[in-house]
């Protein structure tokens, strides 16, 4: 983790990750919230102003400025059920940081987005484009991470 740059959690939410198959018994939805709730803890060391996590399957929601206390709160308004429509929601994200960016509101050492899914997107040629335009409008190849898990 490094200091003074946002971090942006996109979690897949579609229909397998309600599969038990995780050790005792638990679901990997389960097992995503335990995991999601650690890294929201660590990254308040370094991010205070709190994580950016969306969820998605179908459709996506995003949830700013989330700390450790949201995330509970997160996975009860939300179950697992649907696509994989990575495409659409790693462009919001993408978008979001570049907007953020020219009104001056990014941090000076940029953003580090975890995709944290159990299965193939809907349409990885999409998915490739989003990173390939993404990568067009960074000034610096640190700048904007983009990482999955």
């Amino acid at each position: 983790m490094v200091e003074n740059r946002d971090y942006t959690l996109i979690i897949d939410k579609s229909g397998s990750m309600s599969m038990t198959d995780q050790s005792g018994g638990k679901s990997r939805w389960v097992m995503m919230q335990e995991s999601t709730l650690a890294l929201a803890s660590k990254c308040e060391e370094f991010d205070p102003d709190g994580i950016t996590i969306y969820l998605f399957s179908g459709r996506f929601k995003r949830y700013d400025n989330v700390n450790a206390s949201k995330v509970a709160q997160i996975f009860r308004e939300n179950e697992p059920s649907g696509r994989t429509d990575l495409a659409a929601v790693l462009l919001d994200a993408t978008n979001n940081y570049f907007q953020r960016k020219a009104a001056g509101q990014t941090k000076p050492n940029g953003d580090t987005i975890l995709v944290v899914t159990d299965g193939e997107p809907d349409d990885r040629k999409a998915v490739m484009k989003v990173i390939i335009e993404a990568s067009r409008h960074m000034d610096r190849d640190e700048e904007l991470a983009i990482s999955f898990i």
